[in-house]
């Protein structure tokens, strides 16, 4: 049986790209763990006018290149080795785009939709006082992740300028235009796919605009990669799903109908001209392009030989396991591992930070092009990599980032 525990799987990865790259042993240990781990009570006054005591994390796990970046979610099934893989792929994913950052993360468990809008203001204020002296515009730069909305990244942001007593819309990102959020943040991490997946296609062959796709999840990525890929390339979306269940489209689906439809029933299911199939069985549909958005190891050991899709494009967080990455590679499916492909939005809270502290914004337009071009170079980068070192795109992905933390790292002197 695989091991699923999250930081276990990251480290393995780690693991393997060291071992293709010739890493230095000293650069691999300290690479090994996360610098700095913070875990808090949150207490908060519920509706009822008990109280309630809330656990949450923030994990910095290399800041050699820069203040730390990454988001933050609100799950029942947060736990600190999920936090702790999330702040290294982190780490990786913005090493990989180049941006001048290093990787943290942050959860609290709980589940959101069981809070009222009331209690979730209180818990957000109440973790940010808790992490205030973790974070801040040039040290940890949090953002929104599973649950967590450019609502609650207003809130958090004005709770912080409170405890400092100053200005510093740059401490969090993926806030609301309002309040110094960036144009373009909302769909960056499908739009930044899309870019990947361009790059991916062009280099076996593949036309998009004849191209069947399956997309499982349909939160915030899920439901833009079902827009844009019939936007941008004409591609049929025929295939979709969310935690309730799947739909098979023959003829695919239409955005702008299945939205109205979830929005409707709660569910993509028994959507007009569709047929009900389960969750598992979107990701074996017999399509050109999987999309896995929703969360991790959803491509294992026991279900990768049934993938027929020629590339996965992963928008979600480490939706695909090691052991079923060694049989993608060999049945010849192209796997855009997840810290490339959903770094789109990372990339675009880079460029939010940068507004923020520069004081310059930029329009719709400036924004795409400039993400483009990041993560074009990125995708050229990691299929160049993986031809030369003969591994897969992940490993790939992995050794073009690690050199570029451990060249900072040897830099600074710290091995």
């Amino acid at each position: 049986m695989e091991d699923l525990d999250p930081f276990t799987i990251s480290r393995q990865q780690l693991q393997k790209a060291a071992k293709v790259m010739n890493l230095d042993k000293q650069a691999l240990e300290i690479l090994s763990y996360p610098r700095e781990i913070l875990q808090v009570s949150i207490p908060v006054k519920m509706d009822s006018g008990e109280v309630k005591v809330f656990t949450g994390f923030r994990v910095h796990y290399n800041n050699a290149r820069g203040p730390t970046k990454g988001g933050i979610r609100y799950y029942e099934k947060e736990n600190l080795s999920e936090v702790m893989a999330l702040s290294a792929w982190m780490t990786w994913k913005t090493a990989l785009l180049d941006l001048p950052l290093g990787g943290a993360k942050g959860g609290i468990i709980c589940n959101p939709k069981e809070l009222s809008q009331g209690e979730l203001e209180r818990l957000s204020r109440g973790y940010i006082d808790a992490i205030a002296d973790f974070i801040g515009p040039d040290k940890d730069i949090p953002a929104p992740d599973v649950y967590t909305n450019p609502q609650i990244m207003a809130w958090m942001m004005d709770e912080y300028e409170k405890v400092m007593r100053r200005s510093s819309p740059g401490v969090i990102t993926g806030k609301p235009l309002a309040v110094g959020g960036s144009e373009g943040r909302g769909d960056a991490t499908a739009k930044g796919g899309m870019y990947v997946l361009r790059e991916a296609a062009r280099s076996i062959g593949l036309d998009l605009s004849k191209a069947k796709v399956a997309v499982q999840g349909f939160g915030n990525a899920g439901q833009y990669a079902v827009k844009f890929a019939t936007e941008m390339f004409g591609a049929k979306v025929v295939a979709v799903s969310d935690s309730t269940g799947g739909i098979y489209a023959k003829d695919g689906v239409n955005y702008e109908k299945l939205l109205e439809h979830k929005r409707k029933d709660g569910t993509v299911m028994n959507y007009d001209g569709s047929e009900n199939i389960s969750e598992e069985e979107v990701l074996e549909q017999d399509v050109d392009v999987l999309i896995p958005a929703a969360i991790e190891d959803q491509i294992r050991g026991d279900n990768a030989s049934k993938i027929k899709a020629k590339i996965i494009l992963e928008l979600a967080n480490g939706p695909t396991t090691p052991e079923a990455d060694e049989i993608l590679y060999k049945n010849n499916v192209l796997v855009l591992p997840d810290f490339l492909s959903n770094a789109g939005g990372v990339t675009v809270s880079y460029f939010e930070w940068v507004q923020n502290v520069t004081g310059d914004y930029w329009d719709e337009e400036t924004v795409y092009s400039k993400l483009d071009k990041k993560m074009t170079a990125a995708t050229r980068s990691v299929l160049e990599t993986s031809k030369r070192y003969e591994v897969d795109p992940r490993t790939a992905a992995y050794i073009i980032a690690v050199k570029k933390v451990a060249d900072a790292m040897k830099a600074r002197g710290w091995y």
